[in-house]
């Protein structure tokens, strides 16, 4: 009997759909024991039942069940707990099911001051009347997955690799155990250290000085004055779907990591162990602007980023 998968996504870009297409010949290779009863990516979603025609929400039954995207609002929520009753392995794919992701930056506002800055008067926009009824009910924050459910998977990312589905997936396939990296991004890093910071600190997007094609010429882009998260980011984003491992993927564009796979693990606060991490080379955190979002970039839930109330 094949695998019953049911995947859905929340609040979220799809880009974790475009992963598990992006599997390519491997997903090809393993849909003969697969049977997606719910995917919205590939097939006519059926919300309401199989036929589309029932009056509520009715997911179909599952072994497998993947969800993306955060919970954001009531419908995420119920749809959250229904998936979870009917599925046997629920996981969270995505750095936004996993840690709130993009989507929890909005934690930081309550969300009628979300609702002000879209619809009220700003240098770019005539004032709007503000909706007091939305087709989706607003929770009072953004959650990530498994404050809201149990959760026997994380998958994270954003999105996450190709190669890292596929592996989760052959290993349910196969009765075995899938583990992430616990390595930072940091330990997988090619670029030249030195522990020394020479520079003013700069924003992320800021060019760096490297030697196209040749990384280990390159210094380390922390030590450039670049704020880079790799000290404290889980490893994984270089893996490749043949078994080599790759340059981690921002530091192979000579990016700095952006920390969308998450703490290397989840009772660590990256936020300080960042600014530890950069006062060890002598880098004056002081002069870093926006702290508390720049470091809770992809993990706003489980209250790294809190809004002033109820919104």
């Amino acid at each position: 009997m094949p695998v019953r998968v049911l995947e859905e996504w929340f609040a979220g870009c799809g880009g974790c759909e475009v992963a598990i297409l992006d599997m390519g010949e491997v997903l090809l290779d393993v849909l003969p024991e697969l049977e997606f009863v719910y995917i919205p990516v590939l097939a006519d979603s059926k919300f309401f039942g199989q036929d589309g025609n029932g009056k509520e929400m009715d997911y179909p039954h599952a072994d497998v069940a993947l969800i993306s995207g955060s919970v954001r609002t009531k419908e995420n929520w119920e749809a959250a707990k229904q998936i979870r009753a009917r599925s046997k392995v629920l996981i969270a794919l995505g750095s936004c099911a996993a840690f709130g992701g993009i989507s929890a930056l909005a934690n930081l506002s309550t969300n009628r001051e979300i609702y002000d800055a879209y619809y009220g008067a700003s240098n770019n926009n005539d004032q709007a009347e503000i909706p007091e009824l939305t087709t989706e009910e607003m929770l009072n924050k953004v959650y990530a997955l498994n404050e809201v459910v149990e959760v026997d998977l994380i998958l994270p990312g954003c999105s996450p690799t190709p190669a890292s589905i596929a592996k989760a997936i052959t290993a349910l396939l196969k009765g075995e155990e899938f583990k992430l990296s616990e390595k930072s991004v940091c330990d997988t890093c090619p670029l030249e250290r030195k522990s020394k910071w020479g520079l003013e600190t700069k924003r992320p997007l800021a060019s760096a000085q490297f030697t196209p094609g040749d990384y280990n010429k390159t210094r380390c882009l922390a030590e450039q004055g670049i704020l880079c998260l790799g000290p404290v980011t889980r490893a994984g984003c270089a893996e490749r779907l043949d078994g080599e491992a790759e340059v981690p993927g921002c530091i192979r564009a000579f990016m700095p990591c952006r920390g969308c796979w998450g703490p290397v693990h989840t009772y660590t606060t990256p936020m300080s162990n960042m600014l530890g991490a950069l006062a060890s080379i002598g880098a004056d955190t002081s002069s870093i602007p926006d702290k508390k979002a720049l470091f809770n970039r992809y993990i706003g839930a489980h209250g790294n980023l809190n809004n002033c109330g109820k919104g």
